[in-house]
């Protein structure tokens, strides 16, 4: 089975599937013996994980990786767009919040600090409009439920009802848009 060995000082030993392959992270003290037993007792997860990029692939085509300029464009709108919808969001949810940040990550929409800060991903630029707004509320509704209870999506169905279209659209076609990050 092809992988990358990735030895650090963690303690345990972690498998990540990516669109380049399966990426193995262990520890300095473990054995080869280990890292294949792990391997074997997970092989129908990483043949799961590698069909399922496949599949994405085949629907998408590949990933074709955003430029340093394109990134620096989509951030610019995403600072221009964002604060605006937020704005426009957050009485209708009934909180304030505090700084917003723009970035581009590999595995996240947005998030919503202890202190009300909120942060959001430019390759939102990317989704149709009503999908950003589904995360500019999702995270605004974190203001006043900090967790992913029923009470918390309770306020974000109150808000945004068509919530949960736009969060399947996302786990549908936001892995695409992920993979276009180059680190």
């Amino acid at each position: 089975m092809d992988y990358t060995l990735i030895r650090s000082a963690r303690k345990t030993i972690a498998l990540q599937m990516k669109p380049e392959g399966l990426i193995v992270r262990a520890p300095y003290a473990a054995t080869q013996a280990q890292i294949e037993a792990l391997l074997a007792q997970h092989a129908d997860w990483i043949g799961k994980q590698r069909a399922r990029l496949a599949a994405q692939e085949q629907r998408f085509g590949p990933a074709e990786p955003l430029t340093a300029e394109a990134l620096r464009a989509l951030t610019a709108e995403a600072r221009r767009v964002i604060p605006a919808r937020a704005a426009r969001y957050a009485p209708l949810v009934g909180v304030n919040y505090g700084r917003i940040t723009i970035r581009h990550q590999r595995s996240r929409w947005g998030s919503c600090s202890a202190a009300g800060n909120l942060s959001f991903n430019c390759l939102l630029m990317l989704a149709p409009p009503e999908v950003l707004d589904s995360v500019v509320v999702h995270e605004l509704c974190h203001r006043l439920v900090p967790n992913h209870s029923k009470r918390f999506y309770a306020e974000v169905l109150r808000v945004f009802p068509d919530y949960w279209r736009c969060r399947d659209w996302l786990r549908e076609n936001g892995p695409a848009l992920l993979r276009r990050i180059n680190d």
